[in-house]
């Protein structure tokens, strides 16, 4: 039998790959859900996501997964429509002509990032479409320096520089270059006069999690088994100690194994195995409001004014309201980089007063009274920090070297999930640490 470790997407699809190989697996899950980031809260309608997805078109192995679920015709796809809030107002950047209104760029700052955005290196004068088609020239880049020469001082301090404030805070000065090409070739396809076109599922991502447990068998996942040991020597792996309840009393119990495929954050691994992987990760603090009333009308807020929080994004106003039993959906959300910082460290009461007081800064006509509820979620590492020489720390699919025969490895710090984190890339790594436990062919 094949242990899988950990029972989100990556840890699911490596055990729904392997038992279409004929191969045995069981998922062992610590918590009492699965889903990993993909987990949901219920609503009086659809579930919604405890943290914020969607799908870019560029992400074929989960569609290619839904269709072989049966859930093909449950894919979705919409148009996005993006604002920028700056000095108190939200400007839509989606079509050209709101492009071209953005007044805190000048015209040749806005044909500068066009054409960056397009993959057009227009740097001496000649315009090159092959400079930015291998992101490792650029592992070793600093982000400022790379922005600063490609495009303008301008766009990096009026448009990239907030951008990156929210996302890596105190940690912007590391990430790479690499890691901005690659989330602009991820982001994929735009409808030309309306914005980006991404994609869900009808029912959420829930129904993608309830298709796959359903095609790995109930029987084979076992929630509430922390895998606590790993017993293996040069020959290979023998066996794995699990933990039921590790929340309470528990008990444990040892299963035989032949090969365990560990898909969680490095930190579970190390403590199995003794591999230490020097990926550094962010955490985030992401709360769902619901409201009776929308917020604004655009679905994903970027926001360089002062806020407690990097973004805005209103989920119905990009799946419908009454999905959700006519309730409009919002995320409030912030990524934290230490779990000193004084947000991480607020209890959910004092996250819903900071969030919805700086709410009503940036929306005066917010009315509290139109809140119904608010769930907060926290997950102290929800992705990488993508900094200078990244690649070098990924952990390998296959440890078989490294630790021993049989040990695989499929979570967050696998190159499946760089250039940026996705539930498509959770797939495609747990596919690609079965693929090699199976050997050649797959």
């Amino acid at each position: 039998m094949i242990g899988i470790v950990g029972g989100g997407l990556a840890g699911l699809a490596a055990a729904y790959r392997l038992q279409r190989a004929g191969r045995e697996a069981q998922v062992f899950e610590a918590g009492d859900r699965l889903g990993g980031l993909a987990a949901s809260y219920e609503t009086r309608g659809d579930r919604i996501e405890k943290f914020y997805h969607h799908l870019s078109k560029s992400e074929e192995t989960i569609v290619e997964l839904a269709e072989e679920l049966g859930l093909g015709d449950r894919v979705e796809w919409h148009v996005g429509e993006n604002a920028y809030y700056v000095d108190g107002v939200a400007h839509p950047l989606d079509a050209p002509w709101e492009i071209a209104a953005y007044p805190h760029l000048s015209a040749y700052d806005k044909f500068r990032l066009t054409m960056l955005t397009l993959g057009v290196d227009v740097r001496g004068g000649v315009p090159r479409r092959d400079t930015y088609e291998n992101l490792e020239d650029f592992e070793d880049v600093p982000i400022k320096e790379f922005l600063l020469e490609h495009t303008t001082r301008g766009v990096y301090e009026y448009f990239f520089e907030p951008l990156l404030d929210a996302k890596f805070g105190s940690r912007k000065e590391d990430v790479s270059a690499a890691w901005l090409l690659g989330r602009i070739k991820f982001r994929g396809e735009r409808d030309i006069l309306r914005g980006e076109v991404l994609g869900y599922f009808e029912g959420g991502f829930g129904v993608l999690l309830d298709a796959l447990l359903e095609a790995v068998g109930e029987e084979n996942v076992v929630t509430g088994a922390a895998v606590t040991d790993l017993t293996y020597d040069e020959g290979g792996v023998e066996s794995l100690s699990v933990r039921r309840d590790p929340g309470g009393e528990g008990r444990t119990e040892t299963r035989e194994v032949d090969s365990v495929v560990v898909a969680t954050m490095p930190d579970v691994l190390e403590s199995l195995t003794g591999y230490t992987c020097d990926i550094d990760f962010q955490g985030s603090v992401c709360t769902v409001v619901s409201m009776d009333e929308p917020l604004m009308d655009t679905y994903w807020l970027n926001i360089a004014d002062e806020a407690p929080f990097g973004a805005l994004i209103e989920h119905t106003n990009f799946v419908p309201p009454d999905r959700y039993g006519g309730e409009h959906l919002l995320y409030v959300a912030s990524y934290i980089q230490d779990r000193s910082e004084e947000l991480w460290q607020l209890d959910d009461e004092g996250v819903e007063d900071l969030w919805l007081d700086g709410i009503e800064k940036l929306f005066p006509s917010f009315d509290r009274e139109a809140v119904n509820w608010t769930f907060v979620g926290r997950n102290p590492k929800t992705a990488p920090v993508y900094e200078r020489g990244y690649l070098e720390m990924v952990i390998p699919y296959d440890l078989g070297t490294a630790v021993a025969p049989g040990v695989y490895y499929a979570g967050m710090a696998s190159r499946a999930q760089y250039p940026e984190r996705s539930l498509n890339g959770a797939i495609e790594a747990g596919y690609a640490a079965a693929d090699r436990l199976l050997g050649p062919g797959y």
